[in-house]
């Protein structure tokens, strides 16, 4: 379990990575830069991006920011993207991963992910992740939004294990099966809307135990994560919310109060269900 914002896991190829990081999904190009240069500035390591977000220009202008404000190096940092569905053709992905790269002008990705399964779609994505991976071009390759299913169709014929599997999880939706399966198999599971959208922000359950610690629903809620051994990425656009939701290594949950919250599962999503979602934009 990690114990501080800059404390990393070990995924299945070696690579350590941040346990905590910033999401930027739905924040405008034109502001993302002052975001990410603020997150690394206060402690952050970790950015998570993708090409549909249309932000990736924005996340390289923060990250060059930052270097010259703190004195990081780019080593210092843990860069994430997603190659989008309208790309999961082999060469579509090479040439996407490269836009990527120009984009936030980078040498590299520490790790590049496949947005979503589709229907059938990642078999040629994947071995393109492949080969850019074992060319040095990528430090570490996964997917999101893979079910159960499409982790073991992957499987059958993978060369290289995905190191992450990115997918919606909140008390709401705990995907016990799934994070089983991630285990077994040695795949780091990665929380997306840890706080589902804001909608548990005000849930009373989870009011009673962050009162008790002095917190906030969101910092619980973010505890409980890291206690799951879940790598969590929670979006925020203002510096001091940023501060504020890394704030949660002073405190640990009892195992009382996280079966609490375990008890809170209802299957329920904010996002669109990956057995189904296949749209292209």
């Amino acid at each position: 379990m990690i114990n501080s914002l800059q404390d990393t896991i070990k995924l299945n190829n070696g690579i350590e990575m941040p346990g905590f990081g910033l999401g930027v999904f739905q924040v405008e190009n034109d502001a993302t830069a002052e975001i990410v240069k603020n997150s690394i500035e206060v402690g952050y390591r970790s950015i998570d991006t993708a090409a549909i977000y249309g932000n990736e220009a924005g996340v390289g202008e923060g990250i060059k920011q930052a270097l010259v404000s703190t004195g990081l190096k780019r080593e210092d940092l843990f860069i994430t993207s997603k190659v989008w569905n309208a790309d999961l053709s082999y060469d579509e992905t090479v040439a996407a991963y490269e836009e990527s790269l120009q984009k936030m002008e980078l040498d590299y990705l520490d790790l590049y992910l496949i947005h979503w399964p589709g229907i059938n779609k990642y078999a040629e994505s994947w071995r393109a992740l492949e080969d850019l991976y074992t060319a040095g071009k990528i430090k570490a390759i996964g997917v999101c939004n893979f079910n159960v299913s499409h982790l073991q169709d992957l499987l059958k014929t993978a060369r290289v294990i995905p190191v992450i599997n990115q997918v919606e999880f909140h008390p709401h939706l705990q995907q016990e099966v799934l994070l089983a399966f991630c285990k077994e198999h040695n795949m780091q599971l990665e929380a997306w809307a840890p706080l589902m959208q804001g909608g548990l922000l005000e849930d009373p359950t989870i009011a009673k135990i962050a009162e008790k610690y002095g917190k906030s629903n969101a910092q619980v809620i973010l505890r409980w994560d890291i206690q799951n051994g879940v790598v969590t990425i929670p979006k925020s656009v203002r510096k001091e919310r940023m501060v504020q939701n890394a704030d949660i290594f002073d405190f640990i949950l009892t195992d009382e109060e996280l079966q609490v919250i375990n008890e809170m599962n209802l299957e329920k999503r904010v996002g669109p269900d990956p057995a189904e979602f296949d749209f292209v934009m």
